[in-house]
This record gives C-alpha cells, sequence and structure tokens, in this order.
C-alpha cells in the first residue's frame, strides 16, 4: 500500500476543504476566473478517477468484481466495511488484513474521486448561475 489509510483519509479532508474554499471563492470571482476554477477542478477529478481506476485494474478481475459491489451502494459499502472490520478482530491473517487496507484505500480513493466530481458540480452551477445573472442584467 502506497499510502497509509491515516494519510488518505488527510488527504480527503483537505480535498473537501479545498472544494468548499473552491466555491465560496468562486462565488465572489469573474466569470472568466470561475471557467479557469471549472478546468482545473475538472482535470483534478478526470486524475483522481483515473488513479482509482488504475488501481482497479493493476489487481485484477476479483478487483474489478468487489469495485462494482463498491460503487453498487454506499450504505453497503458502510455495512462491508462494518462486516470486514468484524472479521479482522477475528481474523490476524496478515493477505486478509493486506487485502482489508487495500479495500479501504480504494474507498478512500473513490471518496477523494467523488469530492472532486462534486467540486465541478458545483463550480458548474456557481457559473451558470453568474451567467443567468449577467443575462439577466444585460
Amino acid at each position: 500500500m502506497a499510502k497509509r489509510l491515516s494519510q488518505q483519509l488527510a488527504d480527503l479532508s483537505i480535498r473537501a476543504k479545498n472544494a468548499e474554499d473552491a466555491v465560496a471563492a468562486a462565488e465572489k470571482e469573474a466569470h472568466g476566473k470561475i471557467e479557469a476554477r471549472k478546468e482545473q477542478a475538472r482535470a483534478a477529478a478526470a486524475k483522481a478517477t483515473e488513479k482509482v481506476n488504475q488501481e482497479i485494474k493493476s489487481v485484477g478481475d476479483t478487483a474489478a468484481r468487489n469495485w462494482t459491489a463498491v460503487r453498487a451502494k454506499v450504505a453497503a459499502d458502510i455495512d462491508a466495511l462494518k462486516a470486514g472490520v468484524a472479521r479482522a478482530k477475528h481474523d490476524v491473517d496478515v493477505r486478509h488484513a493486506e487485502r482489508l487496507e487495500w479495500e479501504a484505500g480504494v474507498a478512500i480513493d473513490y471518496a477523494i474521486a467523488s469530492v472532486e466530481q462534486a467540486k465541478l458540480a458545483v463550480l458548474d452551477a456557481v457559473s451558470s448561475r453568474a451567467e443567468a445573472e449577467r443575462e439577466k442584467t444585460s
């Protein structure tokens, strides 16, 4: 595993705060600056999504099947993680722990990609609102 799970969660927190700050700033900026922010957000979302896709491809078919289940429903993910934690308490097998860590890491990376996509969606909405307001006053 490239990063510790705690570091990945810290990265998620930072990205969520960055998304919040970007939206707050975009609401006060001129249309051109909002468009530049949108392009940066689009690139960051694409990069984060590609990272998740590469992680899944690197592990093979088993990971792809697991990933399909991960994307199916967030509630199911939470239940699966709770079950995994319970199993891990009873099973100290190293491979099992590594697999659970990998699954948690992919879930965190997916969350990061979701935050980046949410940031892009919000910036699109702010941009559209600014455009509509500008046209209304023209």
